[in-house]
């Protein structure tokens, strides 16, 4: 259904004449194609939706797949993690045991070893359905299956085409994916995704209090450490492979409701269920500055909204690691140097 309404809402939309340049707006209804035909044939080139950034030389933001958000583990026996310096975005998320696991999100590049993939949870839903992208997974339990269904996502998980085990590796830290093999298969909208950010420009960003190390602690089970060195931050903790760290221009905190999925691991341990819904609290750490603010989203599959009380508020547009911090029981700490 979702489907058949975005090709309606395309083909009436292609019937209007655009001018404008997309990107920098906090209003969906500013977003436009890839890029548009003007007055001369000028051809004015349009953002990446995950970054904001322009869209240069012969690239297309208009893919022929979706967002492929890929499941990561983030423990210390996923090392080496592959393939996140080509990740767009990153949303780290609780899981069982206060451990984290990695959502990352592929678009502009598509590599072909990521990993290792772990499997999904419902915290997914939310985090994906504003962009209305596909997960990359190892599985997920038969609950989880069904609310994923049952949102309408389209998975891929172990047994599809594109989806193998390193044999060289443990598992089940041992599952990699070619994501240029699952975009051949994955169903796409025919469009370019919408913003997952209100993306604006560095000069609008506000001036805020010095912050160059951060701690997102995710209460007890791990927390993730960085520190801005001058161009971008840096992840101190990091599993990625030597020359392969995802490169942040912006660390964005959200503080979250967390609940409980309903069911316990293997292990025994109940799975937690981030709320990616409602408001809370927003740090977002830029240039070595941090600015507080609100943060909104009507419902799960809504765009998150950021503001401050001066109005709404846009990040600069870049790479952006989003922690998806507890509310209740994690802590968000920083240092001036």
């Amino acid at each position: 259904m979702r489907r058949a309404q975005l090709t309606t809402a395309l083909l009436v939309a292609a019937s209007l004449v655009l001018v404008g340049c997309g990107g920098g707006s906090d209003s969906s209804d500013d977003q436009k194609p890839a890029s548009q035909k003007v007055a001369g044939s000028e051809e004015i080139a349009s953002t990446w939706p995950l970054t904001g950034l322009p869209v240069t030389g012969d690239e297309d933001a208009e893919k022929t797949y979706p967002v492929l958000v890929t499941k990561m583990d983030n423990t210390y026996s996923s090392s080496p993690q592959i393939g996140l310096s080509k990740a767009d975005m990153v949303v780290e998320e609780l899981v069982e045991g206060g451990l984290t696991r990695l959502a990352a999100f592929y678009y502009s590049q598509l590599p072909s070893k990521v990993g290792p993939v772990r499997s999904m949870r419902a915290s997914d839903i939310g985090i994906v359905s504003p962009i209305h992208a596909s997960v990359v997974t190892s599985g997920a339990a038969g609950r989880t299956i069904a609310r994923i269904k049952g949102a309408g996502i389209q998975f891929f998980q172990e047994g599809a085409a594109g989806i193998s085990r390193d044999t060289s590796r443990s598992a089940p830290y041992n599952v990699f994916a070619d994501l240029t093999k699952i975009a051949d298969t994955a169903e796409q909208d025919p469009a370019r995704p919408d913003d997952y950010l209100p993306w604006g420009d560095e000069k609008d960003f506000p001036g805020g209090q010095k912050a160059t190390k951060i701690a997102a602690s995710f209460g007890g089970g791990h927390t993730t450490n960085w520190t801005y060195d001058g161009k971008g931050y840096v992840n101190e903790n990091t599993y990625a492979a030597d020359g392969d760290h995802f490169p942040a221009d912006t660390v964005l905190v959200l503080r979250v409701t967390v609940g409980d999925a309903g069911y316990l691991d293997p292990a025994g341990n109940p799975v937690p269920e981030t709320k990616l819904t409602g408001k809370g609290q927003a740090m977002i750490f830029h240039d070595g500055k941090l600015v507080r603010g609100t943060w909104t989203k009507d419902d799960l599959d809504a765009p998150i909204k950021l503001s401050t009380k001066a109005g709404a508020l846009t990040v600069p547009a870049g790479h952006t690691w989003i922690e998806l911090v507890p509310a209740a029981n994690g802590d968000v700490t920083f240092t001036k140097k």
